[in-house]
């Protein structure tokens, strides 16, 4: 048996979907998914979730099975996550190979998901506390990073002044587990080995200060993929949301269901809304791209390379030669 794991990430509508399925179809591999939004029931068309024909090509886990009303931790994910690939790994998925190996396929583009698999990050086992985030929250940044310089000098060299998120989570956990935050970070690595394939529209001009550039073909993805989410009802869905929900669902605050709120309620043009989603998706690659491109060990290839699959197949087989038979599974 050949264990290992094949990563496909990159930038929002860079088109790491349609690859990951015809991988997996290929493999007779499992996908995970790696989207932070797509993981929750009910917000289908404003994630760009695989459609029900899409995932009947293929298994998919981690995707559209978590209530909305329920906040997923970063370390539920982790825990789901290699959980499943562990199951994963005891069977065997065939494919081309015969009855040979057992790699599935994590996908998706939020890189603090993809990272605490691939990483092996030790993610404290600390939930929200919302009575304690309440009382936190009524005391001055500047004074609650202060309080976090005492307690845990390490993590608060990592953290900016003004990071009240990262400040809030901090003095949580250390609160809660008695120890600082960073005594209980680190990583410990998967010992199986992984393939990373990053997805994206390789060299882009960049506009000054965000501005959209006539070269920019992730731009001119998310433009047409905006418009197709209108076509397909998202703003009926949101309508949806906000009845089964409650307007004030935090989902609804993210990425293209807010400024679609904002269209039903009056504040802005359907047109402007769409205005808005293009250019906050825009602004929310560009912070993926950054992210992913910092990490050396991908291996990327261009949305539209006409050859993208041979490549990327070429890289796949190359990557299964490489795996020992009997690779042990993740001890993580």
């Amino acid at each position: 048996m050949k264990r290992g794991l094949i990563v496909i990430c990159g930038p929002t509508a860079a088109g790491k979907t349609a690859l990951a399925i015809a991988l997996a179809k290929k493999l007779r591999s499992p996908i995970l998914g790696a989207d932070s939004r797509q993981i929750y029931r009910d917000l289908n068309i404003g994630t760009a979730k695989p459609t029900v024909e899409e995932r009947s090509q293929a298994p998919h886990h981690l995707v559209d099975c978590w209530d909305p009303r329920e906040n997923l931790t970063l370390a539920v994910y982790q825990s789901q996550a290699q959980a499943l690939i562990e199951t994963v790994h005891a069977q065997s998925t065939g494919g081309i190979f015969a009855d040979d190996i057992s790699v599935p396929l994590l996908v998706g583009g939020t890189g603090l998901y993809i990272k605490s698999i691939v990483r092996g990050m030790k993610i404290p086992q600390v939930p929200p506390q919302g009575q304690l985030r309440s009382q936190l929250k009524n005391i001055d940044q500047r004074e609650r990073y202060q309080w976090l310089c005492q307690v845990d000098p390490a993590a608060s060299n990592k953290i900016h002044p003004n990071d009240s998120t990262r400040t809030l989570r901090a003095l949580e956990v250390f609160y809660v587990a008695g120890s600082p935050l960073s005594s209980l970070q680190g990583e410990a690595p998967p010992s199986y080995p992984i393939l990373t394939i990053g997805v994206d529209c390789l060299n882009d001009p960049v506009g000054k200060k965000g501005a959209d550039h006539p070269g920019d073909r992730l731009t001119q993805r998310i433009k047409r993929r905006t418009a197709a989410m209108i076509d397909q009802g998202l703003v009926e869905e949101v309508r949806h949301l906000r009845s089964r929900y409650g307007a004030h669902l935090p989902l609804l605050k993210t990425l293209g269901y807010d400024e679609m709120a904002q269209y039903l309620d009056g504040v802005l043009t359907l047109e402007q809304a769409e205005a808005q989603i293009v250019r906050h998706t825009r602004q929310f690659a560009k912070r993926q791209r950054t992210w992913f491109r910092g990490d050396r060990s991908i291996q990327w290839i261009d949305s539209d390379d006409s050859r993208q699959w041979y490549t990327v197949w070429g890289w796949v087989e190359d990557f299964l030669e490489t795996i020992p038979e009997d690779a042990p599974k993740n001890q993580s």
